[in-house]
Parts: C-alpha cells; structure tokens; sequence
C-alpha cells in the first residue's frame, strides 16, 4: 500500500528549486518523491499557489526594472481611463436619479 506522506512548505520550495535546475522527473528521483507529486508542485508554482521566495527568479523569466516600470505605467493608465469612465457612469446616474425624484414629486404633488 502507498504511503501517505505530508511535506511541508519549505520542502516543497527547495525541490521545485532543485527539479528547475535538473529536470522534474531527475528531481522526483532523487529526492523519492512520486513523479506526479512534483509534477504538481512545479504546477502549483507555475499558477501561483507554490511561492518560491525572493529570489527564485531565472534570467529568462525575470523582467528588467525597465519592463517592470513601463509594464506598472501601462497598468496605471489603464486604471486611470477605468477611473473617468466610471466617474462618469456615476455622474450619469446621479443626473438621471435627481431627474426620477424630481418627476416623482412634481406627479404627487399634481395628485394631491
């Protein structure tokens, strides 16, 4: 019967280290860890579940400060344009809520 082994989170992050500098499977094996069970952890920490830490970064997966400066100024100005359009959906509905309440008190009081 397999057992059922729990590894905590440190372990976790060393062996997904170690399977990207030699392989996955190699990793797996040398650690005796069944192949799917790195192949999961590698996975989590390609979705973002499994955080490695500072520094866990490759050269060809880290951005330059550069990247990461006009990729923050693209994602500001994209926010800042939601901004104004929402603002002014909500000025829109402010107008068009006061125009309602106006209406409906002009139609009570001609009713009474």
């Amino acid at each position: 019967m397999a057992e059922n082994r729990q590894y905590d989170h440190e372990y976790k992050v060393q062996a997904v280290k170690l399977a990207k500098e030699i392989g996955q499977a190699k990793a797996a094996k040398e650690l005796g860890v069944p192949k799917n069970t790195m192949y999961g952890w590698v996975r989590a920490n390609r979705l973002g579940s499994l955080d490695l830490g500072a520094g866990s970064q490759t050269p060809q997966s880290a951005m330059t400060l550069n990247e990461e400066l006009l990729q923050l100024r693209q994602q500001v100005k994209e926010q800042e344009k939601e901004i104004r359009r929402l603002k002014k959906e909500n000025d829109f509905l402010e107008e068009a809520s006061a125009f309602f309440a106006a209406s409906r008190l002009r139609s009570a009081k001609t009713k009474e």
